[in-house]
């Protein structure tokens, strides 16, 4: 269950700032960026660009959360702690991904044909499921953060110097 705290302007602002990065990343990188690449096969040698940004993006959010702890308010830190949630689950889909793939390679001895490469291509499908998902999941969290709302796991996991609850929203 979501709870609402008071909260300032400039908290307002801070609190969005990691959601900002992750949807980016995951909707103009991972969509826009990848699809455009794929799209036009003389760029096809540009396709590591959207690896690259999105370790990118994620370290900085990584970084950004560790520095959350000591630097923000503990309304700030806990959404950049549930940007850091996410990271880590979206990395965990992308490393299965590429784990099948380096599997269908070894044991295809290097030389993949059509059967694996089909087999490889459905593994794409959780990838694309995962960042649609997490898309959903991360406008949420930027609306949250912009009217003072945090799921309750954070002040279980970060109690410490967590303010009081203004309302608690129940599920109907």
């Amino acid at each position: 269950m979501p709870s609402t705290y008071a909260i300032s302007e400039s908290e307002i602002k801070q609190a969005k700032h990691p959601h900002d990065i992750f949807l980016l990343n995951l909707i103009f990188n991972h969509i826009l960026v990848f699809a455009s690449i794929l799209s036009a096969s003389s760029l096809a040698k540009y396709v590591v660009v959207v690896p690259i940004f999105s370790i990118l993006s994620m370290l900085y959010i990584f970084i950004g959360a560790a520095r959350a702890r000591n630097k923000y308010s503990w309304y700030v830190n806990g959404h950049w702690q549930v940007c850091v949630s996410r990271s880590k689950k979206f990395l965990l889909v992308v490393c299965a991904m590429l784990l099948v793939f380096l599997l269908l390679w070894l044991v295809s001895g290097g030389h993949m044909r059509p059967q694996h490469w089909a087999i490889g291509g459905a593994t794409v499908l959780p990838v694309m499921v995962t960042v649609l998902i997490l898309i959903i999941m991360e406008s949420e969290s930027l609306h949250n953060a912009k009217i003072g709302v945090l799921p309750d796991w954070v002040k279980e996991r970060f109690p410490q110097g967590a303010p009081p609850v203004v309302e608690e929203q129940h599920a109907h």
